[in-house]
């Protein structure tokens, strides 16, 4: 039965779009048909693969966006210079099919069974696979305490902006905003520093597990600012951004 699963991640099926919803001006996320899909968990990704008309393929890495038992769904950020993100955030509509494997990896992945206080740190995009952790902790009825800061540039760049504003009432969030702050704000200014990680980390003697995601220089600068604050290594995940997935 092992061995069965372990092909039908690694094998190509076919799915359909079945929705699309645009969550800023340059990203959308993609509801996927597939019926063959084996399940996922919080954390994990999966590739999609696109045949052009003259046979050229590209493959792509994307963080799963929804929650283990919901529809398999991605939130794909548009890059101008990409070649397969400006098709899948701008000519992708309901109906239309595309390959995808998966899901794929084990490290970052979060399960509602475990109670240790959450940390999850997020930059730009970085917030598709935490937002797949917020929505199982939420529909798992998982009574975990955790946190969210959010480094974005502007707060009309926040990815699901709505959503993150309905789990404030029982996870923290707190906006880092780099670029451009509205009039009157009173929040953080800049990148995340060890200032802001200071006032927001969980304190070391609970035991606190911290999944953070975003471009390189982020996920590097936050990691090291908490196990210099005494975060064991080993509790503190990463997910990078770079290589296939970034187009």
């Amino acid at each position: 039965m092992a061995g069965t699963a372990l092909r039908r991640r690694l094998s190509w099926q076919v799915a359909t779009v079945a929705a699309v919803r645009d969550e800023t001006s340059t990203v959308r996320t993609i509801e996927l048909r597939a019926p063959d899909w084996a399940g996922h968990r919080a954390g994990q990704h999966l590739d999609i693969r696109l045949t052009a008309e003259d046979g050229y393929v590209a493959e792509r890495s994307y963080s799963i966006a929804s929650a283990p038992g919901e529809p398999v769904a991605i939130t794909v950020q548009r890059l101008d210079d990409g070649e397969v993100s400006p098709y899948l955030t701008d000519e992708l509509r309901a109906g239309d099919e595309l390959e995808l494997r998966g899901p794929i990896g084990g490290y970052f992945v979060w399960d509602a069974s475990d109670s240790a206080p959450l940390l999850l740190a997020a930059g730009g995009s970085g917030i598709v696979p935490l937002r797949s952790i917020l929505r199982h902790r939420e529909r798992s009825g998982a009574t975990t305490v955790a946190k969210l800061v959010y480094s974005v540039r502007s707060l009309p760049d926040v990815i699901y902006r709505d959503e993150i504003n309905e789990y404030a009432a029982s996870v923290p969030v707190v906006y880092s905003l780099t670029r451009q702050q509205p009039p009157g704000w009173t929040g953080h200014r800049g990148r995340v520093d060890a200032m802001l990680l200071d006032e927001v980390a969980w304190p070391v003697a609970r035991d606190p597990v911290a999944y953070i995601c975003g471009p390189t220089a982020f996920v590097e600068t936050v990691a090291e600012g908490l196990v210099r604050l005494g975060y064991p290594p080993n509790r503190v995940k990463t997910e990078r951004f770079g290589g296939p997935g970034g187009s």
